[in-house]
């Protein structure tokens, strides 16, 4: 199973606590230092079930200074996620060929 982890983020943490409380074997990946190559990323939202513009976290500063009101295609994102990875919607886990995005946290629930 694999996290792709935000330390600073408590809906991060409180994912990762759920998946230890259920003794879980996890590979954290901090994605903000160790970002997904855009292969990665299409595997991911694959697995997700999602299309990219569906993971942009559109709060951050950067997505409303550069990307907001804009209309990318899905290469176009995935390459903003890679160059920006704050984009990514936090967290993703990762079991097998299924993925869930831990927002709530009790969504990872359903990979255990």
């Amino acid at each position: 199973m694999k996290i792709y982890h935000n330390p600073r983020c408590s809906k991060s943490r409180e994912t990762l606590q759920i998946l230890k409380d259920n003794h879980q074997d996890v590979e954290i990946i901090e994605y903000l230092k160790d970002t997904p190559s855009a292969e990665d990323l299409k595997v991911i939202l694959k697995k997700l079930g999602k299309k990219p513009e569906e993971i942009l976290r559109k709060g951050e500063a950067i997505f409303k200074e550069k990307f907001k009101g804009k209309t990318l295609t899905d290469e176009e994102w995935i390459k903003a996620m890679v160059e920006n990875p704050k984009l990514i919607e936090r967290p993703i886990v990762i079991k097998g060929e299924k993925a869930v995005l831990g927002r709530p946290p009790e969504n990872v629930l359903g990979l255990i």
